[in-house]
């Protein structure tokens, strides 16, 4: 039973990386091409863009001898117009490549021109004509080609072209012609059909995923916005205080210091008003980021005495994880509240992917202090232990670590974030326990 549930996935995985190789191969051969650009020149590996190439190789090196051989052999046509018609009727094959109307023009004009050669040689009698069967295996795989580059009008012109021609033979030598005029015309179309249909769903296949793509950087710039803005209401509160602060200690510096000189009390006047002029400011900039209604995010930010809180609700969410908060993180002083406030975002951030992404994971969080003034959060979770939803790698996801990144950079530290060898994964930041000057 354990080996046929292994096999299971096992074949789940292969099939759908089949269907994704099939569905890449079909955006490859629709997506928009230039002028003489090949079939799937836009594909992602190598062999498949030389694919096209050594099919074309291939029906020429086995056409061309034997419509020679044919044309001489059994038809009776001189040696060199038997080879300059086989040369004209195979090698634009690999034209077709790159360029397959141009292709079918000479190939065309070569299966018309031996059709008449045929009959003005001795031995049509009792064969095919004026389409040979190596002309109708040639002329079937310009139409594939043809069908998967050119447009519907001009498959029409063509298809009609070729029942014209095999019209004109008929009534030219209704006795000599058969049925393969007909079978020409029938087969050429369907492959036309076919082929056309298949460009059109790549096509499809092409416009989703080219408009996944555009959806896919839209969410993450709008995710990478929104995340700033809350980062500077954030910021708005940090530095609000302490601008509130200096407003207070400029006003009241004449009442607390006896006998200011006016020089100094003018001077903390206008310090008072430019910092009443920078919170007006500030409280402008906010109402345009702040959305109405957002009552919770009135509330006082949260610092590292908070962390507790959320290891708890972590292990109540069935995460059995465990805190270690160690170092002198004030032996600096007061630390800054952009880097409280970062860390406990990042600490946030993590353990709800957790709970997300690796239900019931053993997770350790670490926060200290070290000698150097820095700051480490570290976030480190096990394999998950119950079934979750795999994650995401695609174009837009890890929208959490565009916050985290954000707001690492914002207190001019680093992170270090990325999946474990045993299935786990791995989060650590170090912030300044000093916000040093050139910090954004």
């Amino acid at each position: 039973m354990k080996d046929e549930k292994r096999r299971r996935p096992r074949a789940s995985q292969a099939g759908a990386r089949a269907r994704e190789s099939l569905r890449s191969s079909a955006v490859a051969l629709a997506a928009p091409t230039g002028p003489g650009e090949a079939l799937f020149a836009r594909a992602s590996s190598a062999w498949v863009r030389w694919l096209p190439y050594g099919v074309a190789l291939a029906f020429v090196a086995s056409l061309l001898p034997v419509t020679v051989t044919v044309l001489v052999q059994d038809y009776h046509v001189d040696g060199a117009l038997a080879g300059a018609l086989a040369t004209a009727q195979t090698a634009p094959l690999v034209l077709a490549v790159t360029r397959p109307l141009r292709a079918w023009w000479i190939v065309f004009a070569g299966d018309v021109a031996g059709g008449f050669a045929m009959l003005a040689a001795s031995g049509v009698d009792g064969r095919p004509w004026p389409w040979t069967p190596m002309v109708v295996v040639g002329y079937l795989a310009l139409m594939l080609a043809l069908g998967l580059r050119e447009s519907r009008r001009v498959l029409i012109g063509v298809w009609l072209a070729t029942g014209a021609a095999g019209a004109v033979f008929e009534m030219v030598s209704p006795d000599r012609a058969g049925g393969v005029t007909v079978l020409l015309f029938v087969l050429s179309g369907a492959v036309l059909l076919l082929t056309a249909t298949l460009r059109g769903r790549g096509e499809a296949e092409w416009r989703l995923v080219e408009q996944e793509t555009i959806s896919e950087a839209e969410r993450s710039r709008r995710t990478l916005l929104e995340e700033r803005a809350r980062i500077a209401r954030e910021l708005h509160d940090v530095v609000a205080h302490h601008m509130s602060v200096i407003t207070v200690q400029a006003d009241s510096a004449p009442y607390r210091i006896p006998d200011l000189p006016d020089a100094a009390r003018e001077e903390f006047a206008t310090i008072a008003a430019g910092a009443r002029e920078s919170l007006a400011e500030m409280r402008r900039l906010l109402a345009v980021l702040r959305s109405e209604g957002a009552e919770g995010e009135r509330a006082p930010q949260p610092g590292l005495d908070r962390v507790q809180h959320l290891v708890e609700a972590t292990v109540r969410a069935g995460v059995p994880a465990e805190l270690s908060l160690a170092g002198d993180l004030r032996e600096h002083g007061e630390l800054p509240q952009a880097v409280e406030l970062s860390a406990y975002r990042i600490v946030q951030e993590a353990l709800a992917n957790v709970v997300r992404h690796a239900p019931g994971a053993a997770t350790r969080v670490s926060v200290r202090g070290d000698a150097e003034g820095w700051l480490d959060v570290l976030v480190v979770n096990g394999p998950a232990a119950e079934p979750a939803a795999p994650v995401e790698h695609g174009p837009g996801a890890g929208h959490g670590l565009v916050g985290m990144r954000e707001r690492v950079r914002l207190t001019g530290g680093s992170l270090d974030a990325g999946p474990l060898p045993d299935g786990g994964f791995r989060v650590a930041a170090r912030l300044p326990l000093t916000v040093p000057k050139g910090a954004p």
